[in-house]
Protein backbone atom coordinates (compact mmCIF):
# COMPACT_ATOMS: atom_id res chain seq x y z
CA UNK A 1 0.00 0.00 0.00
CA UNK A 2 2.70 2.81 0.77
CA UNK A 3 4.10 1.79 -2.36
CA UNK A 4 0.86 2.28 -3.99
CA UNK A 5 0.50 6.07 -2.99
CA UNK A 6 4.42 6.57 -3.21
CA UNK A 7 3.59 6.06 -7.15
CA UNK A 8 0.47 8.37 -7.23
CA UNK A 9 2.71 10.92 -5.84
CA UNK A 10 5.13 10.45 -8.42
CA UNK A 11 2.06 10.45 -11.38
CA UNK A 12 1.59 14.57 -11.80
CA UNK A 13 5.36 14.66 -12.98
CA UNK A 14 5.13 11.85 -15.18
CA UNK A 15 5.15 13.15 -18.99
CA UNK A 16 1.83 12.21 -20.24
CA UNK A 17 1.92 15.06 -23.26
CA UNK A 18 -1.20 17.23 -23.92
CA UNK A 19 -3.72 14.85 -22.34
CA UNK A 20 -1.94 14.67 -18.81
CA UNK A 21 -4.69 17.01 -17.10
CA UNK A 22 -6.92 14.77 -18.17
CA UNK A 23 -5.95 11.60 -16.93
CA UNK A 24 -5.09 13.75 -13.63
CA UNK A 25 -8.89 14.79 -13.11
CA UNK A 26 -10.03 11.03 -14.38
CA UNK A 27 -8.09 9.95 -11.31
CA UNK A 28 -8.99 12.43 -9.11
CA UNK A 29 -12.53 11.21 -9.74
CA UNK A 30 -11.52 7.26 -8.97
CA UNK A 31 -9.70 8.49 -5.64
CA UNK A 32 -12.69 9.99 -4.69
CA UNK A 33 -14.79 7.26 -5.52
CA UNK A 34 -12.38 5.50 -3.71
CA UNK A 35 -13.10 7.70 -0.21
CA UNK A 36 -17.07 7.06 -0.64
CA UNK A 37 -16.41 3.60 -1.46
CA UNK A 38 -14.68 2.91 1.62
CA UNK A 39 -17.14 5.28 3.81
CA UNK A 40 -20.10 3.23 2.41
CA UNK A 41 -18.34 -0.21 2.65
CA UNK A 42 -18.79 0.14 6.46
CA UNK A 43 -21.98 -0.40 6.33
CA UNK A 44 -22.99 -2.94 4.09
CA UNK A 45 -19.22 -4.25 4.73
CA UNK A 46 -18.64 -4.70 7.87
CA UNK A 47 -22.15 -4.86 9.56
CA UNK A 48 -24.15 -6.44 6.47
CA UNK A 49 -26.92 -4.10 6.50
CA UNK A 50 -27.76 -2.53 2.67
CA UNK A 51 -27.79 0.80 2.06
CA UNK A 52 -28.97 2.78 -0.58
CA UNK A 53 -29.29 5.51 0.55
CA UNK A 54 -25.51 6.78 0.71
CA UNK A 55 -25.63 9.72 -2.05
CA UNK A 56 -28.12 11.58 0.25
CA UNK A 57 -24.81 12.11 2.43
CA UNK A 58 -22.87 12.86 -0.06
CA UNK A 59 -25.01 15.44 -1.18
CA UNK A 60 -25.49 16.63 2.28
CA UNK A 61 -21.78 17.04 2.10
CA UNK A 62 -21.37 18.93 -0.80
CA UNK A 63 -24.24 21.59 0.05
CA UNK A 64 -23.14 21.94 3.58
CA UNK A 65 -19.32 23.13 1.82
CA UNK A 66 -20.84 25.16 -0.59
CA UNK A 67 -23.27 27.20 1.11
CA UNK A 68 -20.87 27.69 4.12
CA UNK A 69 -18.14 28.92 1.30
CA UNK A 70 -20.53 31.24 -0.87
CA UNK A 71 -22.63 32.61 3.06
CA UNK A 72 -19.46 32.60 5.28
CA UNK A 73 -16.78 32.35 2.99
CA UNK A 74 -15.21 29.62 5.22
CA UNK A 75 -11.60 27.96 4.68
CA UNK A 76 -11.97 24.54 3.30
CA UNK A 77 -10.13 23.01 6.42
CA UNK A 78 -12.57 24.43 8.64
CA UNK A 79 -15.58 23.22 5.93
CA UNK A 80 -14.19 19.51 5.91
CA UNK A 81 -15.29 18.71 9.78
CA UNK A 82 -18.24 20.77 9.70
CA UNK A 83 -19.07 19.09 6.40
CA UNK A 84 -18.51 15.39 8.31
CA UNK A 85 -19.70 16.16 11.40
CA UNK A 86 -23.34 17.23 9.57
CA UNK A 87 -23.63 14.18 7.83
CA UNK A 88 -22.58 12.03 11.00
CA UNK A 89 -26.01 13.90 12.93
CA UNK A 90 -28.06 13.24 9.83
CA UNK A 91 -26.55 9.78 9.79
CA UNK A 92 -27.42 9.45 13.42
CA UNK A 93 -30.71 10.85 13.07
CA UNK A 94 -31.71 8.20 10.15
CA UNK A 95 -30.15 5.41 11.85
CA UNK A 96 -31.15 5.47 15.79
CA UNK A 97 -34.94 4.95 14.68
CA UNK A 98 -34.73 2.52 11.53
CA UNK A 99 -31.54 0.55 12.01
CA UNK A 100 -34.08 -1.88 14.19
CA UNK A 101 -35.58 -2.49 10.64
CA UNK A 102 -33.97 -5.58 9.23
CA UNK A 103 -32.87 -6.94 5.23
CA UNK A 104 -35.04 -5.33 2.58
CA UNK A 105 -36.60 -2.93 5.12
CA UNK A 106 -33.67 -0.88 6.28
CA UNK A 107 -32.39 -0.70 2.46
CA UNK A 108 -36.24 0.84 1.69
CA UNK A 109 -35.77 3.31 4.21
CA UNK A 110 -32.41 4.65 3.10
CA UNK A 111 -33.59 4.49 -0.50
CA UNK A 112 -36.16 7.22 0.56
CA UNK A 113 -33.83 9.30 2.54
CA UNK A 114 -31.53 10.19 -0.23
CA UNK A 115 -34.67 10.62 -2.41
CA UNK A 116 -36.08 13.20 0.28
CA UNK A 117 -32.57 15.01 0.06
CA UNK A 118 -32.76 15.30 -3.32
CA UNK A 119 -36.22 16.82 -2.99
CA UNK A 120 -35.77 19.22 -0.45
CA UNK A 121 -32.06 20.11 -2.24
CA UNK A 122 -34.55 20.49 -5.51
CA UNK A 123 -37.24 22.46 -3.93
CA UNK A 124 -35.39 24.94 -0.73
CA UNK A 125 -35.13 27.10 -3.58
CA UNK A 126 -34.26 30.08 -0.84
CA UNK A 127 -31.16 27.65 0.39
CA UNK A 128 -30.09 25.74 -2.19
CA UNK A 129 -31.04 27.33 -5.61
CA UNK A 130 -32.96 24.84 -6.34
CA UNK A 131 -32.70 23.31 -10.18
CA UNK A 132 -30.41 26.25 -10.78
CA UNK A 133 -27.33 24.86 -9.35
CA UNK A 134 -25.41 26.71 -6.36
CA UNK A 135 -22.48 28.26 -8.84
CA UNK A 136 -19.59 30.15 -7.08
CA UNK A 137 -18.16 28.21 -4.89
CA UNK A 138 -14.52 29.13 -3.79
CA UNK A 139 -11.86 26.75 -4.33
CA UNK A 140 -9.42 25.56 -1.32
CA UNK A 141 -6.62 27.09 -0.24
CA UNK A 142 -3.39 26.28 1.76
CA UNK A 143 -1.29 28.51 3.23
CA UNK A 144 -2.09 31.62 1.80
CA UNK A 145 -2.04 29.80 -2.29
CA UNK A 146 -5.43 28.96 -3.70
CA UNK A 147 -5.54 25.48 -5.23
CA UNK A 148 -6.18 25.85 -8.79
CA UNK A 149 -4.95 23.34 -10.95
CA UNK A 150 -5.31 20.08 -11.88
CA UNK A 151 -2.13 18.20 -9.95
CA UNK A 152 -2.90 20.12 -7.04
CA UNK A 153 -6.85 18.62 -6.67
CA UNK A 154 -4.99 15.60 -6.88
CA UNK A 155 -2.74 15.66 -4.32
CA UNK A 156 -5.32 17.35 -2.02
CA UNK A 157 -7.35 13.92 -2.91
CA UNK A 158 -4.43 11.68 -1.91
CA UNK A 159 -4.04 13.30 1.46
CA UNK A 160 -8.11 12.93 2.14
CA UNK A 161 -7.69 9.10 0.97
CA UNK A 162 -4.88 8.81 3.39
CA UNK A 163 -6.94 10.06 6.40
CA UNK A 164 -9.87 8.05 5.20
CA UNK A 165 -7.65 4.67 4.70
CA UNK A 166 -5.81 5.60 8.03
CA UNK A 167 -8.97 6.01 10.20
CA UNK A 168 -10.72 2.95 8.27
CA UNK A 169 -8.10 0.41 8.37
CA UNK A 170 -7.34 1.69 12.46
CA UNK A 171 -11.25 0.89 13.02
CA UNK A 172 -11.02 -2.77 11.09
CA UNK A 173 -8.48 -3.55 13.64
CA UNK A 174 -10.03 -2.40 16.40
CA UNK A 175 -12.66 -3.47 19.15
CA UNK A 176 -15.30 -1.72 17.44
CA UNK A 177 -14.59 -3.21 14.06
CA UNK A 178 -14.84 -7.20 15.50
CA UNK A 179 -18.04 -6.09 17.00
CA UNK A 180 -18.99 -5.30 13.59
CA UNK A 181 -17.92 -8.27 12.32
CA UNK A 182 -19.84 -10.33 14.44
CA UNK A 183 -22.97 -8.76 13.99
CA UNK A 184 -22.34 -9.10 10.12
CA UNK A 185 -22.09 -13.07 10.76
CA UNK A 186 -24.46 -13.82 13.72
CA UNK A 187 -26.67 -10.76 15.22
CA UNK A 188 -28.19 -13.66 17.50
CA UNK A 189 -25.04 -15.01 18.41
CA UNK A 190 -23.03 -11.06 18.73
CA UNK A 191 -26.22 -10.35 21.15
CA UNK A 192 -25.61 -13.28 23.07
CA UNK A 193 -21.80 -12.35 23.65
CA UNK A 194 -23.15 -8.66 24.85
CA UNK A 195 -23.03 -6.62 21.95
CA UNK A 196 -25.15 -3.75 21.48
CA UNK A 197 -26.71 -4.49 18.15
CA UNK A 198 -28.38 -0.41 18.05
CA UNK A 199 -25.28 1.07 19.21
CA UNK A 200 -22.76 -0.36 17.13
CA UNK A 201 -24.86 0.00 14.02
CA UNK A 202 -25.38 3.65 14.74
CA UNK A 203 -21.95 3.86 15.27
CA UNK A 204 -20.82 2.53 11.88
CA UNK A 205 -23.90 4.65 10.39
CA UNK A 206 -22.46 7.93 11.58
CA UNK A 207 -19.03 7.39 10.07
CA UNK A 208 -19.70 6.14 7.26
CA UNK A 209 -22.29 9.53 6.51
CA UNK A 210 -19.29 11.82 7.84
CA UNK A 211 -16.98 10.24 5.29
CA UNK A 212 -19.61 10.72 2.48
CA UNK A 213 -20.23 13.96 3.70
CA UNK A 214 -16.57 14.82 3.27
CA UNK A 215 -16.13 13.83 -0.17
CA UNK A 216 -19.16 15.86 -1.27
CA UNK A 217 -17.38 18.67 0.19
CA UNK A 218 -14.78 18.15 -1.48
CA UNK A 219 -16.38 17.58 -4.36
CA UNK A 220 -18.28 20.96 -4.14
CA UNK A 221 -14.86 22.36 -3.69
CA UNK A 222 -13.36 20.98 -6.61
CA UNK A 223 -16.38 21.75 -9.33
CA UNK A 224 -17.07 25.00 -7.67
CA UNK A 225 -20.76 24.29 -9.08
CA UNK A 226 -23.29 21.70 -7.78
CA UNK A 227 -26.39 20.93 -8.93
CA UNK A 228 -29.82 17.98 -7.17
CA UNK A 229 -28.97 16.03 -10.11
CA UNK A 230 -25.40 15.38 -9.56
CA UNK A 231 -26.66 13.22 -6.56
CA UNK A 232 -29.39 11.23 -7.68
CA UNK A 233 -29.87 7.65 -6.78
CA UNK A 234 -27.95 5.81 -9.89
CA UNK A 235 -24.92 7.56 -7.82
CA UNK A 236 -25.66 5.48 -4.58
CA UNK A 237 -25.58 2.37 -7.13
CA UNK A 238 -22.52 3.40 -8.54
CA UNK A 239 -20.58 3.18 -5.10
CA UNK A 240 -22.62 -0.14 -4.77
CA UNK A 241 -21.01 -1.57 -7.38
CA UNK A 242 -17.48 -0.86 -6.65
CA UNK A 243 -17.83 -2.38 -3.25
CA UNK A 244 -19.31 -5.52 -4.83
CA UNK A 245 -17.61 -5.76 -7.97
CA UNK A 246 -14.12 -5.09 -5.49
CA UNK A 247 -15.13 -7.30 -2.42
CA UNK A 248 -17.71 -7.06 0.16
CA UNK A 249 -16.27 -5.85 3.37
CA UNK A 250 -12.65 -5.79 1.94
CA UNK A 251 -11.13 -2.54 2.30
CA UNK A 252 -7.99 -3.02 -0.70
CA UNK A 253 -10.59 -4.75 -2.88
CA UNK A 254 -12.72 -1.24 -2.35
CA UNK A 255 -10.27 0.71 -3.49
CA UNK A 256 -9.84 -1.84 -6.86
CA UNK A 257 -13.08 -1.78 -7.67
CA UNK A 258 -13.04 2.18 -7.82
CA UNK A 259 -9.86 2.21 -9.98
CA UNK A 260 -10.69 -0.09 -12.54
CA UNK A 261 -14.79 1.13 -12.67
CA UNK A 262 -14.18 4.32 -12.09
CA UNK A 263 -11.90 5.09 -15.40
CA UNK A 264 -13.68 2.45 -17.29
CA UNK A 265 -16.64 5.30 -17.11
CA UNK A 266 -14.18 7.37 -19.16
CA UNK A 267 -13.41 4.80 -21.80
CA UNK A 268 -16.90 4.31 -22.11
CA UNK A 269 -17.49 7.86 -22.52
CA UNK A 270 -14.76 7.97 -25.53
CA UNK A 271 -15.74 4.95 -27.03
CA UNK A 272 -19.65 4.92 -27.44
CA UNK A 273 -21.44 7.48 -28.95
CA UNK A 274 -23.74 10.13 -27.04
CA UNK A 275 -26.78 8.73 -27.30
CA UNK A 276 -26.13 5.51 -26.24
CA UNK A 277 -23.62 6.18 -23.49
CA UNK A 278 -26.11 6.21 -20.47
CA UNK A 279 -26.18 1.98 -21.76
CA UNK A 280 -23.00 2.34 -19.49
CA UNK A 281 -25.35 0.93 -15.98
CA UNK A 282 -25.96 -2.06 -18.65
CA UNK A 283 -22.59 -2.59 -19.02
CA UNK A 284 -21.91 -2.18 -15.19
CA UNK A 285 -24.60 -4.93 -14.75
CA UNK A 286 -23.03 -6.71 -17.35
CA UNK A 287 -19.66 -6.57 -15.63
CA UNK A 288 -21.68 -7.85 -12.06
CA UNK A 289 -23.20 -10.55 -13.92
CA UNK A 290 -19.72 -11.75 -15.08
CA UNK A 291 -18.81 -11.41 -11.82
CA UNK A 292 -20.82 -13.27 -9.71
CA UNK A 293 -20.45 -15.96 -11.85
CA UNK A 294 -16.67 -16.30 -11.98
CA UNK A 295 -15.64 -14.99 -8.86
CA UNK A 296 -18.87 -13.87 -6.28
CA UNK A 297 -16.62 -12.75 -3.94
CA UNK A 298 -15.20 -10.03 -5.49
CA UNK A 299 -11.55 -9.29 -6.88
CA UNK A 300 -10.66 -9.71 -3.43
CA UNK A 301 -12.69 -11.06 -1.09
CA UNK A 302 -13.43 -10.67 2.47
CA UNK A 303 -12.32 -13.91 3.60
CA UNK A 304 -8.69 -13.20 2.43
CA UNK A 305 -9.23 -9.66 3.96
CA UNK A 306 -9.81 -11.43 7.46
CA UNK A 307 -7.26 -13.44 7.09
CA UNK A 308 -4.71 -10.97 6.59
CA UNK A 309 -6.11 -8.92 9.48
CA UNK A 310 -5.79 -12.14 11.11
CA UNK A 311 -1.84 -12.07 10.65
CA UNK A 312 -1.53 -8.63 10.96
CA UNK A 313 -2.71 -9.51 14.74
CA UNK A 314 -0.95 -12.64 15.43
CA UNK A 315 2.46 -10.67 14.39
CA UNK A 316 1.46 -8.13 17.23
CA UNK A 317 1.29 -11.05 19.72
CA UNK A 318 4.28 -12.60 18.99
CA UNK A 319 6.18 -9.29 18.81
CA UNK A 320 4.60 -8.05 22.45
CA UNK A 321 5.60 -11.37 23.49
CA UNK A 322 9.37 -11.00 22.41
CA UNK A 323 9.40 -7.68 24.44
CA UNK A 324 8.22 -9.24 27.19
CA UNK A 325 10.64 -11.77 27.19
CA UNK A 326 13.55 -9.61 26.07
CA UNK A 327 15.72 -8.73 29.06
Amino acid sequence: MPLIFLLALLLPWIPLGPSSNYVLRVLTTAVLYMILALGLNIVPGFTGLLDLGYVGFYGIGAYTSGLLAIHYDLSFWWILPLAALNGALWGILLGAPTLRLTGDYFAIVTFGFSELVVLVIRNELWLTRGPMGLPGISPPSLLGHTLTKDWEFFYLVLFLLAVVLFVVTRLEDSRLGRAWFAIRGDEIAAQCCGINLIRYKVTAFAISASIGAMGGAFYAKWFKFIHPDMFKFWESILILCLIVFGGMGSIRGTMLGALVLIPLTEILRAVLPQELFSARYLIYGLTLVLMMRWRPAGLIPFERAQEALARRAEARIRSRRGGEQGP
